[in-house]
Parts: C-alpha cells; sequence; structure tokens
C-alpha cells in the first residue's frame, strides 16, 4: 500500500492534494472528502458507505494518525474521521473513474 509523502491543503482551490510514494497525485476537493466521511457519526455502525452533504467544509487542519491514516478537523467542529491510506487511494480511484465516465458521456 502507498504512503503519503506529501500532504497539502490548497485553500485556493478548496482542496487537499497528497503525492504518494509511487508518485500518483491525488486532488481531494474538501466537499468530496467531508462527504465520504468514514466515521461512525457520518456513516453509522455498518453498511454501505454513503456520501453525506455538507456546505461549504472548510479544513482547519489535518494529522497523522500513526503510520496508516490522516485525521481531518473542520470548521464545523468535525473531526472523528480517520481517513487509512488504503481508503484515500480508494476516494481517489472512485473519483477518477466518475470524471472519466462523464468525460465519455
Amino acid at each position: 500500500m502507498p504512503n503519503p509523502i506529501l500532504v497539502t491543503p490548497i485553500e485556493e482551490e478548496k482542496l487537499l492534494r497528497i503525492l504518494w510514494d509511487d508518485d500518483q497525485l491525488g486532488d481531494y476537493p474538501f466537499a468530496y472528502l467531508r462527504g465520504w466521511c468514514p466515521c461512525a457519526v457520518c456513516q453509522g455502525h455498518g453498511g454501505e458507505r454513503r456520501f453525506i452533504e455538507v456546505d461549504n467544509p472548510q479544513l482547519v487542519s489535518i494529522g497523522m494518525v500513526g503510520n496508516y491514516a490522516l485525521n481531518p478537523r473542520w470548521s464545523d467542529g468535525h473531526e472523528t474521521g480517520i481517513y487509512t491510506f488504503e481508503y484515500l487511494r480508494d476516494l481517489s480511484d472512485r473519483r477518477e473513474s466518475q470524471s472519466e465516465n462523464r468525460a465519455k458521456g
């Protein structure tokens, strides 16, 4: 599993950019990242994950959780989401796939 080597919030574009150690670059818009929060408050305790719409999410800070995850803190006070590196890569791949499907029409 790749690990992030650079994690950069880009406020002007409202996204989090992650450079992975396999040279993949992932852009995670704040609304996308916040909407797919994996915590139990947002997702419940089991079942399929769902997107939670949040108006104008602003990233306040982001920290490491051990050597396996990132923990963003949002301006609405939400900070219980622990995004494993594997989950972040999955979100990036899913977003790219959705973009490709929209481009194909």
